[in-house]
């Protein structure tokens, strides 16, 4: 079973950063594409950025462009979301997931996901 668990969540304020990371078990991290989701109360989950298995295609939303970067360490079986300028519209729950067959740019399309990691940006 692959199992995911995301942290770095936390209270920041507006312009700060943080950094997400997802340790992923499993002897076939490098066979998966990752991406990260958010949710926000009340609103529908949404698709902040992708990575593909080697890491040399990313992919991001246009609401985290220039502010948020992916990337993965796959000897450390990670991936990480770094967040820059961070803005109260930022807030919500962030999850990580994995697609056995790509970089999927769809919920629908990963197959295994985390259990989120909440993320507070304060004006």
């Amino acid at each position: 079973q692959v199992q995911l668990v995301e942290s770095g969540g936390g209270l920041v304020q507006a312009g700060g950063s943080l950094r997400l990371s997802c340790a992923v078990s499993g002897r076939t991290f490098s066979s998966y594409g990752m991406g990260w989701f958010r949710q926000a109360p009340g609103k529908e989950r949404e698709f902040v950025a992708a990575i593909s298995r080697s890491g040399g295609r990313t992919y991001y939303a246009d609401s985290v462009k220039g502010r948020f970067t992916i990337s993965r360490d796959n000897v450390k079986n990670t991936v990480y979301l770094q967040m820059n300028s961070l803005k109260p519209e930022d807030t919500a729950v962030y999850s990580c997931a994995a697609d056995a067959y790509g970089m999927g740019l769809r919920a629908a399309e990963y197959d295994y996901w985390g259990q989120g990691t909440q993320v507070t940006v304060s004006s």
